[in-house]
């Protein structure tokens, strides 16, 4: 299971340059110019994971396969690109079929890199780019309602179970803020994902600093900003990311790259955290399987069963579930192997009603 997390923000933000980063390639030109990314760039990402290594260590494999999200980077949005401005239909359309949404923001001064609105004022930004997606979602609601209505008036069924939740949602976005925020109950939820519509994505803000802010950035008044208004407007979180950083990390050995990160006072750049803030917002979680041939992360949904779990492996290991031999990671690591945690009685045998935690260490028995 890959899922998609969009990366969106006007130009001249350190858009391109982040993905270059995140992905470690050099796919999205990284101009200094608006539009440079015309198409999305798509790069698959690893999620950092500490764990994968120290089982690892108790599998005694070479072999380590971690979780990956992909990484969309889509072209710099402007003021007006719910009406066509610039190239924004066409960016509006890549933005709705990503899975969540990275918003970056510029929190840094520099006078050689033209900000589109003449000033550096991330909030600001924030409110032009949540405007253009609120007013795209208000276009396509209010374009379903006028067509669900006269359907609910025939006795179509599923237009009957849309117009509610079409009209709690309407007054939200009609007031300028995202879908995200209307109260749903968890059926009407199920409902309006049918609307695909662009603010109802889980979103996360990336504050961009330059390179020597890292260290120091929760005192960035820029950063300060961004993480309140994130809070208090559109109930999501805001990390702290260095592009420039990170652009200079790509062609470092991991132990260069350490040092260098270390002189600068901070213990990564921001993007590990970003990619696992992004994978928990995405609802995501990972269950590992070990053994000698390879230690694998594996991806899942919060509240998946264990025979879910089992499907993401393969569809038959689904179909044909008998039991899931499981250990906790903690309780794996303090005992060093499988035999001695199943000598603590710390080994269990779970069946198809189990809820797999984060964390867990499976191994699935099956017939089909």
């Amino acid at each position: 299971m890959t899922l998609k997390a969009g990366i969106v923000g006007l130009p001249n933000v350190g858009k391109s340059t982040l993905f270059n980063a995140v992905t470690r390639t050099q796919k999205a030109q990284a101009a200094n110019y608006p539009f440079c990314t015309i198409d999305p760039n798509v790069g698959v990402v690893t999620v950092p994971d500490d764990r994968l290594y120290v089982l690892q260590k108790i599998a005694k494999t070479n072999v380590v396969i971690p979780a990956t999200i992909e990484f969309v980077d889509i072209a710099g949005l402007v003021k007006g690109a719910a009406t066509g401005e610039g190239l924004g239909n066409k960016f509006l359309s890549h933005i709705r079929e990503v899975d969540a949404i990275v918003q970056v923001v510029r929190c840094f001064e520099d006078v050689d890199i033209h900000h589109v609105s003449g000033t550096v004022d991330p909030v600001r930004d924030i409110e032009i780019i949540t405007t253009e997606l609120v007013l795209a979602d208000l276009e396509s609601v209010q374009k379903r309602m006028d067509r669900q209505s006269k359907q609910a008036k025939r006795g179509d069924k599923e237009a009957i179970a849309e117009m509610p939740v079409l009209q709690k949602i309407e007054p939200v976005l009609d007031s300028g803020r995202p879908a995200l925020l209307a109260e749903l109950t968890a059926e009407e939820k199920v409902i309006a994902r049918n609307f695909q519509l662009l603010t109802s994505k889980a979103t996360i803000f990336a504050c961009n600093v330059k390179d020597h802010e890292l260290a120091t950035a929760d005192q960035n008044p820029y950063v300060q900003k961004v993480r309140d208004y994130a809070q208090h407007h559109l109930a999501c979180e805001a990390v702290v990311i260095s592009a420039q950083i990170e652009s200079d990390l790509v062609d470092l050995e991991p132990a260069d790259a350490k040092a260098f990160l270390n002189e600068l006072g901070v213990a990564e750049s921001g993007v590990g955290s970003l990619i696992r803030a992004t994978y928990h917002l995405l609802g995501l979680r990972t269950y590992f399987t070990a053994g000698e041939k390879e230690v694998r992360a594996w991806t899942i949904h919060a509240g998946d069963t264990a025979p879910v779990a089992a499907g993401v492996i393969h569809s038959d290991f689904e179909r044909g579930f008998i039991k899931a031999e499981t250990v906790g990671y903690d309780d794996l690591v303090k005992c060093g192997s499988v035999a001695a945690a199943r000598e603590k009685g710390l080994y269990r045998i779970e069946g198809k009603e189990y809820v797999v935690q984060d964390g867990d260490v499976l191994m699935f028995r099956f017939n089909v």
